[in-house]
């Protein structure tokens, strides 16, 4: 039986972002139309006399003045910054750098939207950037779970309400699996809900209220200002999180492991050629992947508010799916589209708390909006693993 020979080329694969020249241009223009709405509404319409205050301390960490910013001006100065970056994107000759752009005058237009969201009052902007990483944690969980099945060529839509058992008979009789996906996630929110109102409810003091993970600050590094809070104050799973984020990127491209797992999502007859056990390296996947969600699960209740609640996913698991796919199948590019909600659900609260005028149901659906409006407009086309769904049998 021959082996599966591994080169330096073959653990460090590159894979390029194509961007035509379209959605280049649609991307710059989209920047030009931010730059109007920043110009007019946040700027030449607002009161000259109005402020903002950003609050960026928060203990534990080294105490920082409040910075005050003229509304108006602010505006303005940014709708020419992020004008001048939409024409740049443009006339933009390469895909290199595309996105770096694109996000740079998406930051500066959110920097205008806070100002002028905050006009006459205070920001605690380093409480933003918590609820941020807080929001985007049980989608690293999830996106992570979707990388390592699908890249052995499994997919698991079943991260809303994840069973291992149904992933093994997607597995074992080559059943559809996003039929088996949709049907566990209808059977979890069934069942849970009715061990809540059988079970829990009943003895809610006893078996539904428990401890919940505390923050654990990082000598030194939580007295940072304003990230010290944010990325060294946290619980035992947001820190998990991040070590696994770095964990499975390494071992995905850096590790024969991760060849072989990407080899049989890729070519599974190749691979068994050459000695892969094809069907193993998928059940380890979806297990390892399975284990991933049912962390990201117990955040919901042990590492956040210390009880079930019904539905308390509230289809998140769905949109570390969509995250995983922005991502193209890569950890760190998960972690972006997770960052992407987190920040938006982060801002849904702080708008609720300004009371800017907008009705509370759009801001309650704005950090889904946000992400469909995100992933549909910028990844494009993407390739999944080449058998990504489909079941293999050994000849």
């Amino acid at each position: 039986m021959s082996t599966l020979v591994v080169t330096p080329a073959d653990l460090s694969p590159v894979e390029g972002r194509l961007v035509p020249a379209g959605r280049r241009h649609g991307m710059g223009i989209f920047l030009g139309l931010l730059a109007v709405v920043m110009f007019w509404a946040f700027g030449i319409s607002v009161d000259g006399s109005l402020h903002s205050v950003f609050i960026l301390t928060e203990s534990p960490a080294v105490n920082v003045a409040p910075i005050t910013m003229d509304v108006r001006w602010i505006s303005i100065i940014l709708a020419i910054v992020c004008a001048g970056l939409g024409v740049l994107l443009f006339t933009w000759p390469r895909n290199r750098g595309t996105y770096a752009i694109f996000t740079l005058g998406t930051v500066v237009f959110l920097w205008s939207f806070l100002t002028w969201a905050a006009r006459g009052g205070t920001l605690n902007f380093v409480s933003v950037l918590a609820g941020t990483l807080i929001g985007a944690t049980p989608l690293i969980y999830g996106s992570l779970s979707g990388i390592l099945c699908e890249r052995a060529g499994v997919i698991n839509i079943a991260i809303e309400g994840q069973f291992l058992a149904g992933a093994f008979l997607a597995l074992r009789y080559g059943a559809d699996q996003i039929i088996i996906g949709v049907v566990i996630d209808a059977f979890a929110l069934g069942l849970t809900n009715y061990l809540l109102y059988e079970v829990l409810t009943p003895y809610q003091t006893t078996l539904n209220t428990g401890l919940t993970f505390s923050n654990w600050k990082i000598p030194l590094l939580s007295k940072i200002p304003i990230v010290g809070p944010v990325l060294f104050d946290q619980n035992f799973f947001i820190y998990l999180a991040g070590i696994l984020l770095v964990t499975v990127n390494i071992a995905l491209f850096r590790t024969r492991w991760g060849l072989r797992v990407r080899s049989v999502g890729e070519h599974p007859r190749a691979a068994e050629t050459v000695g892969l056990h094809v069907i193993r390296t998928r059940y380890s996947n979806v297990i390892l992947g399975g284990a991933l969600a049912g962390v990201g699960g117990a955040y919901f209740t042990i590492g956040s508010i210390g009880e079930f609640t019904t539905d308390m996913s509230a289809g998140l698991g769905f949109v570390a799916l969509a995250a995983m796919i922005f991502g193209r199948w890569r950890p760190y590019g998960a972690l972006g589209a997770a960052l992407l909600f987190g920040f938006a659900e982060s801002l849904t609260s702080v708008l609720g708390v300004l009371n800017v005028g907008i009705p509370a149901p759009f801001l309650s659906m704005a950090p889904y909006v946000i992400t469909i409006a995100v992933v549909s407009g910028l990844v494009g086309r993407v390739r999944p693993p080449a058998a990504d769904g489909k079941p293999y049998s050994r000849e």
